[in-house]
């Protein structure tokens, strides 16, 4: 067939992917309908986990695949999120301004339809949430290189908000400008989790530049657009939004990089089978009283995939430990390990039980 017969196939396919898009569309504003009769939400992420899910795997189980099966989580959730829009508005808060990597994480959970706000500070999500602006918040909270975002658990230690999912993105820093090269660079701006996660290449390449810090990556862009000696390490999206220049990329001292980002809920979600819980607990101050209680969550079988201590908020001296292990709250075993724990820790608290997130690039 000739370019123009193979070209008028393609224009055929997308008429028919459109028709059908259309169709999915009512379909899903007549169930939201039914729904709300019947007084159900008219958000179902269990569902939309399980729909992905089984889509994934009819494309992977294709001897030869034409659709890479990547793509396919990114463009049913845009599907999705276009379809519950017609049903409700999602209101999503996040650590602003647009093009931060909270800005993609956002947007990788919830889609390009619902109603974004793009907040100025990690609590001011929180507060968000927790007054009902947002129905969803996503902020930082643990990157790869640098480890856990304190704000973030600072926050979750005496909040009502829970950990509803999680969100792990690969971040990829880049050295942006208006100028296309690192001569006459000045003044780096950034996020400080960005400069530390830099550190080694910035002492390489830009030794005598003044390292300045900056509210968010995004806001590095902003301040780094119009200032002739600055560049910002930013992400590419920044880049665009700004009108700069990538200079150099990746220029992250780990090449393997990645954070993962909390989804933040009134709510808890249901348990889906491939879960996490995240407690924070504090210890009595008495010798042996950490090796204890991670005894303890041993003898009951939990698979422990992080523990960070952090100064505890009120008593001088001592530490609260954020914990996260596979299961749900409601699962059986993981109630009675966390019951059990009750009683070795002045407190315990279950900061969210929630799906677990698949890193960029892993089955």
């Amino acid at each position: 067939m000739s370019l123009d017969d193979e070209r008028r196939r393609i224009d055929a396919i997308d008429d028919a992917l459109l028709e059908l898009l259309d169709e999915r569309a009512k379909v899903a504003r007549a169930i939201g309908q039914q729904k709300a009769r019947a007084g159900i939400d008219a958000h179902d992420p269990a569902r939309e986990l399980a729909l992905l899910a089984r889509l994934e795997a009819q494309v992977a189980a294709r001897a030869e695949p034409n659709f890479p099966t990547h793509a396919v989580r990114p463009v049913f959730r845009e599907i999705i999120s276009a379809c519950l829009s017609q049903q409700l508005e999602l209101e999503v808060a996040f650590l602003g301004p647009p093009g931060t990597f909270t800005h993609m994480a956002a947007q990788s959970a919830f889609g390009l339809a619902p109603r974004y706000q793009e907040l100025a500070t990690i609590g001011a999500v929180f507060d968000a949430v927790e007054r009902g602006h947002a129905r969803y918040g996503v902020v930082p909270i643990e990157n790869s290189t640098e480890g856990g975002v304190t704000f973030t658990l600072d926050e979750l230690v005496g909040r009502a908000v829970r950990i509803w999912g999680e969100v792990v993105v690969d971040v990829a820093h880049c050295l942006l400008r208006e100028r296309g090269d690192l001569t006459g660079i000045e003044r780096v701006y950034s996020h400080p989790q960005a400069l530390a996660q830099c550190r080694a290449w910035l002492g390489k390449n830009l030794p005598a530049a003044e390292l300045v810090p900056a509210a968010s990556t995004a806001a590095a862009a902003r301040q780094a657009r119009g200032d002739p000696a600055g560049a910002a390490i930013a992400s590419r999206l920044s880049a665009e939004l700004e009108g700069l220049g990538v200079v150099r990329a990746p220029v992250q001292d780990r090449t393997q990089n990645a954070t993962r980002f909390a989804i933040l809920a009134l709510e808890e979600h249901p348990p889906t089978g491939d879960d996490k819980t995240s407690i924070v607990y504090s210890l009595k101050h008495e010798r042996g009283a950490l090796r204890a209680t991670l005894a303890l969550l041993e003898a009951r079988g939990l698979n422990l995939t992080r523990i960070e201590s952090r100064p505890h908020p009120e008593r001088l001296w001592e530490y609260l430990f954020f914990t996260d292990f596979e299961g749900h709250s409601s699962d059986p075993e993981v109630g009675a390990a966390i019951a059990a724990l009750a009683e070795l820790s002045p407190s315990v608290k279950v900061i969210g039980s929630y799906p677990r997130a698949r890193p960029p690039g892993r089955p």
